[in-house]
């Protein structure tokens, strides 16, 4: 490498790799950037259906295998791929180097959740840097096993489904990487799945927030909490072997976990009815809502009644009874003012078990009340009174600090 080189993540999925062409394809692209000078770190995933394959396996060969015997089966399809690829690479007079869990230069370290377990940064940016850094300095290109780590214990560990993209993020923080590009067989980020809707368009560019919902919410472009690790500065690209210097760019990275209060003068209305719920009628509800200029930060549905949170307007209670009575959307209306919402935000939020009880807790023991709680992949609204909200504030904040100090305990930071 030389002074103006830069170091590049490359990670290729299964169904990239599941022929002789795509895998020469890619081991052409991967000696083109190492010929231009480039530090390259390749992560591969199992083949297309290995690792289907090998679950199947693990069921007939006991249903009850524990999951750390399961983790380090599920692991020979990474293994057996990265053998695969780095024999394409040598062939074409690139220096390969493997890198999987049995390996020396191994340097993930991961927590001991097995099926589903979390990188641990600190850990492994030191291994990463005193092993893996020098032999891209040296020009060496490493094929590392992305989906697998060794735990603080020792044992093999894989990161849940997708895990690939985990590791190829992981790795590009750990080594300051300036791009991550994970090479999928679609071109990028589509509207929307284009096996369920008709002619969705490729999306260019995304926040990280927007790409962490997305994919907390069923899309299946990368594994959400990939991003979690994502540092500010390195851009994420999504693209196919067809379409290299296109794709979908993710860049901003997620917050750190933290709380704030959002939202004051929050009015909670409760419309009940039969009616109330319908589609036709909570359309008219939100017509209500935008008239009285105010703003809607949540709904909440039950089979005989909808609960709208909402900030701000003028006659919003007499504007929604006007359409309840006059459009048959409910039987009547109540509304509780002087509420404020409060929101926890930030990364790690789908993966913290256990994270609403540790918040809500303390406000429980001083007697705060709570008239709703929201919960989504990248966000937590509570709404309470106003003259306790920045009493709430601060108990939730020592909640997360105290929950961020017992990780560092656990060497899970």
């Amino acid at each position: 490498m030389n002074e103006s080189s830069r170091i590049v993540v490359v990670k290729f999925g299964g169904s990239v790799l599941d022929s002789e062409s795509s895998v020469d394809k890619a081991a052409v692209l991967v000696k083109d950037s190492h010929e231009r000078g480039d530090g390259v770190i390749v992560v591969v995933s199992a083949m297309k259906g290995v690792t289907d394959s090998l679950l199947e396996f693990s069921r007939h060969a006991n249903p009850s295998m524990p999951p750390s015997t399961l983790d380090d089966l599920l692991s020979l399809g990474e293994r057996a791929s990265a053998r695969r690829f780095a024999a394409a690479l040598q062939r074409r007079g690139v220096e390969a180097v493997i890198v999987d869990p049995d390996s020396k230069l191994w340097p993930i370290v991961t927590d001991e959740t097995h099926l589903n377990a979390n990188p641990l940064i600190e850990e492994s940016r030191e291994l990463v840097r005193s092993l893996i850094a020098p032999l891209v300095n040296e020009g060496k290109v490493l094929v590392v096993c992305g989906f697998v780590g060794r735990s603080t214990s020792g044992k093999i560990t894989t990161l849940g489904r997708g895990g690939s993209d985990t590791t190829a993020i992981f790795l590009g923080r750990c080594l300051g990487a300036k791009e991550v590009v994970l090479i999928k067989d679609t071109e990028g980020v589509f509207s929307s799945d284009p096996d369920k809707v008709e002619n969705p368009y490729l999306v260019q560019s995304l926040g990280g927030d927007e790409a962490e919902r997305l994919a907390s919410g069923g899309a299946k472009f990368l594994q959400a909490k990939s991003l979690q690790f994502k540092p500010e500065g390195m851009r994420v690209r999504i693209t196919s072997l067809d379409k290299i210097e296109s794709g979908t760019v993710i860049e901003g990275e997620l917050p750190d976990l933290a709380a704030r209060l959002e939202q004051e003068s929050v009015t909670m209305i409760t419309v009940v009815g039969s009616a109330a719920s319908r589609i036709e009628s909570i359309v008219e509800l939100t017509r209500a809502v935008e008239r009285a200029h105010a703003k809607l930060l949540s709904l909440s549905l039950e089979i005989n009644s909808v609960i709208l949170y909402v900030a701000g307007g003028r006659d919003i209670t007499e504007i929604v009874h006007d359409v309840v009575t006059r459009k048959g959307v409910g039987k009547a209306v109540s509304a509780f003012e002087g509420l404020s919402m409060l929101t926890v935000y930030g990364k790690g939020l789908e993966t913290t078990p256990g994270l609403v009880q540790r918040l809500t807790q303390p406000l429980a023991r001083a007697g705060i009340n709570l008239y709703g709680i929201m919960t989504i992949s990248s966000s937590i609204r509570v709404f309470l009174q106003s003259n306790q909200a920045a009493a709430a504030l601060e108990m939730v904040k020592k909640a997360l600090i105290a929950k961020e100090e017992e990780e560092q305990d656990e060497g899970i930071t």
